[in-house]
């Protein structure tokens, strides 16, 4: 029970924390519009509140699957039980070297800030049937799938500057270049020269089941 209490705290903390600054975010909003009158400032306050309560119910059901931590999965059972059903959901292909690590925390800082988006981790010795059929040559790799099918990519760390030094940001504007988390371009980038999304060729994965993989959905 204290456990189930702890957790329920940590939810209802993190959903708070989110809805003050998309109520923050409003306000700015707000502010630019000195041109319109208060009925129209009104009507618009009144639709981006109730988007915000449906964001607030939508973030309620994010954080109960998982998302907003940055776990790390073990098999590739596993991993298909994670990917079904999310919309988005990122896969760092990793081994115990140093880019992996700086990947890890660079993509542990985003999953607080995203919870649009799944973010897990999985050993790329430990899924040789993943890391075969997602042609999967350099690590680290962030395997981007949505609805259940790669989209895209993030090989190494060439897309991120090709040094070990880069901001999250970098990674934050390459993961939105292929839609994988929600990102507020207005504010300015940093990641002008990072890679747009499509850069390994031969199309996505669709993921079906076999036999194999008793929870899977992958086939070509």
């Amino acid at each position: 029970m204290a456990q189930e209490a702890m957790a329920q705290a940590i939810i209802e903390q993190t959903v708070v924390s989110l809805a003050r600054q998309m109520e923050q975010q409003v306000d700015r909003e707000l502010n630019k519009l000195d041109n319109l009158g208060e009925d129209d400032i009104e009507a618009i306050r009144l639709k981006r509140v109730a988007e915000m309560k449906k964001r607030q119910e939508k973030m309620k059901e994010w954080v109960a699957r998982g998302h907003g931590e940055y776990n790390e999965i073990h098999s590739e059972q596993d991993f298909f039980k994670e990917m079904k059903g999310e919309e988005r959901m990122i896969c760092h292909f990793y081994r115990e070297n140093w880019p992996c690590k700086v990947m890890d925390k660079h993509l542990s800082i985003l999953c607080k800030k995203h919870l649009e988006t799944k973010f897990v981790k999985l050993n790329a010795e430990k899924a040789p049937f993943l890391t075969d059929r997602l042609k999967i040559w350099m690590l680290p790799t962030l395997a981007l799938i949505q609805n259940e099918k790669t989209v895209d990519y993030v090989v190494g760390l060439d897309q991120l500057g090709g040094k070990d030094d880069f901001e999250t940001s970098v990674l934050a504007e390459r993961l939105a270049k292929s839609d994988m988390i929600d990102y507020d371009w207005s504010a300015g980038g940093k990641a002008a020269a990072a890679a747009p999304k499509g850069i390994r060729k031969g199309g996505s994965k669709s993921y079906k089941k076999t036999e194999s993989d008793e929870d899977s959905d992958f086939d070509d």
